[in-house]
């Protein structure tokens, strides 16, 4: 049984977590605690994914869960000598919506200041193209929240080069059931996996198999899943679902991804997820993303030999201010709950 409130909350703390991929080991930890507290075996790889092992009836098989913990963020390129701050993608953010956004620069020794993300022509009352420039990254910088006015002062902060910055997730839950929020990607998905494992063990559910879930920290610069351990003949990927252009998914409805950037997904796992939505009458929608990747299709290019599909709820605005609704989260749920017995 889906527990909107329940998911939802865990949902707004994981968020509130700062995680841009490369820099994840905090939402690791907790959800390392969650795991462990439930009871379920864990463990942590050398690559920092967390790899949580439930039981099932069939214990000679073994199927995947996947979703990824890393988010996208950016990182101190260089300092500049007015004491702003350069900036690199961590991952693909969408650079114009991030002019504003209140950041956190982490120092490698652990120092937090906080700053905003501006434009370089920040003023329409000094800057002539402020409402015209560019809006990529190398027209944007991070202003601190420091009295500095030269590249000696950041530096004197303890700020160097490859420092991390993350910035605000601005979560919202609305009354009439919307997450707004960035980072819903991968995030939402996340915590419906946390969910199943509390249904797990609250009602003593068996899985058919063996299964791992994977909480992995680098799918956002391509390589999450790309080792994954070797029992795993199936991996079905849980990660958001694109909406617009001709795409069928909407804001309320878990997506079965037919195909990527990668190709195909497997035919007859897909296929299989298809008729378990149909019986269980969730709404949901089948796709094809062109440009898109996820642990499974790391997964494979990483040459593991399996089947892999890929769901998630449906997420608008990705890798901007995303939204979806508690609908698509509670059909995903109930998609996995099916996966998961069948």
């Amino acid at each position: 049984m889906f527990k909107k409130e329940e998911t939802l909350s865990f949902l707004t703390e994981l968020l509130s977590i700062n995680s841009p991929t490369g820099y994840t080991h905090h939402a690791i930890h907790f959800l390392k605690e969650t795991v462990d507290e439930l009871g379920f075996k864990s463990e942590t790889t050398p690559k920092g994914n967390l790899l949580v092992h439930v039981e099932g009836k069939d214990a000679s098989q073994t199927r995947g869960l996947s979703a990824h913990v890393d988010t996208l963020g950016l990182m101190v390129r260089s300092i500049n000598s007015n004491g702003t701050l350069a900036l690199t993608k961590l991952g693909g953010p969408l650079t114009p919506t991030l002019d504003g956004e209140y950041s956190d620069i982490i120092t490698r020794d652990g120092k937090v200041y906080t700053g905003t993300i501006l434009s370089k022509s920040p003023s329409i009352h000094v800057f002539k193209d402020a409402s015209t420039k560019g809006r990529d990254i190398d027209n944007l910088v991070v202003k601190l929240d420091e009295r500095v006015e030269s590249k000696e002062d950041v530096q004197n902060l303890g700020i160097q080069h490859g420092d991390i910055i993350a910035y605000d997730p601005k979560v919202v839950v609305t009354e009439s059931g919307f997450v707004k929020s960035r980072f819903l990607d991968d995030k939402a998905s996340v915590s419906i996996l946390i969910s199943l494992l509390k249904q797990i063990k609250a009602e003593e559910v068996t899985p058919s198999t063996n299964m791992t879930f994977i909480f992995s920290t680098y799918e956002e610069v391509g390589h999450g899943a790309s080792w994954i351990p070797e029992n795993i003949t199936e991996l079905l990927a849980v990660d958001m679902g694109c909406i617009g252009e001709d795409l069928a998914c909407t804001e309320y409805d878990v997506s079965i991804c037919a195909k990527d950037s990668s190709g195909p997904y497997d035919y007859e796992m897909t296929s299989r997820l298809i008729t378990f939505a149909k019986n269980e009458k969730l709404n949901f929608a089948v796709d094809i993303y062109p440009m898109y990747g996820s642990d499974a299709s790391a997964a494979l290019s990483g040459g593991a030999n399996i089947k892999a599909a890929l769901i998630g709820p449906g997420v608008s605005s990705s890798h901007g201010m995303e939204r979806t609704h508690v609908d698509a989260i509670e059909n995903t749920f109930n998609l996995l709950c099916e996966y998961i017995k069948n």
